[in-house]
């Protein structure tokens, strides 16, 4: 087997969060008046700090909005999408090197780990919000992510939700397989090589007999 790599988006892909961000996202939208058609969707893929520039610029809000943020994250649980622990077993066992690339906020990403004691250990980079200038759909994350675990970005399956990280993922150059855990199939037909609804059931071989063809 060729030197690969596998990067994984977090929320909606490994963890099965999206929904609980969207009820809170859009609830926050409606709170501050926010006229932005589906705010959760508009926001997906996004650092913290850019959500508060663009959408709350007054500092009292921000303030606010920010208080809201951590708190509602310091509360929520952080269960993992069926099947994402088989597949990254099978994964480690197969000696090949995984990544997350994520906009979360290093806060967000401490807590997760103490929900989640051993998650960390399945990854040989973790790329924040915190790590990078520029958030998807800008490729960053992912170069960086691919040069961390001694990959060529090329050799790399990536595993997004989002139409701005699946345009991320293909614009770093690497495979990339589009999860319909967050936006319905038809939303992603046509952005990734490949949509899959889940990893139950999803093998190593399935991923290498996805083609960029």
């Amino acid at each position: 087997m060729k030197n690969i790599g596998v990067l994984f988006d977090l929320d909606g892909v490994l963890i099965d969060s999206e929904r609980l961000y969207s009820e809170f996202y859009d609830n926050l939208a409606q709170l501050y008046d926010i006229k932005e058609e589906k705010f959760s969707l508009a926001i997906k893929g996004t650092t913290i700090e850019q959500i508060l520039s663009k959408y709350f610029p007054a500092p009292e809000v921000s303030a606010d909005v920010l208080r809201r943020i951590n708190e509602f994250e310091a509360n929520m649980e952080y269960p993992v999408c069926d099947g994402v622990i088989e597949f990254l077993d099978a994964l480690r066992a197969a000696g090949i090197p995984l990544a997350v690339v994520t906009s979360s906020s290093d806060n967000k990403m401490q807590r997760l780990y103490d929900r989640l004691p051993h998650f960390a250990d399945y990854f040989d980079a973790i790329i924040t919000g915190a790590d990078v200038t520029c958030s998807k759909p800008d490729p960053q994350g992912y170069m960086l992510a691919a040069e961390r675990i001694g990959c060529n970005p090329a050799d790399c399956y990536v595993f997004e939700d989002s139409l701005s990280g699946i345009e991320a993922g293909i614009a770093s150059g690497a495979v990339v397989i589009g999860l319909t855990t967050t936006l319905p199939a038809d939303r992603l037909k046509g952005k990734a090589h490949r949509l899959i609804d889940g990893f139950a059931g999803f093998g190593i071989d399935d991923m290498l007999s996805v083609t960029r063809d």
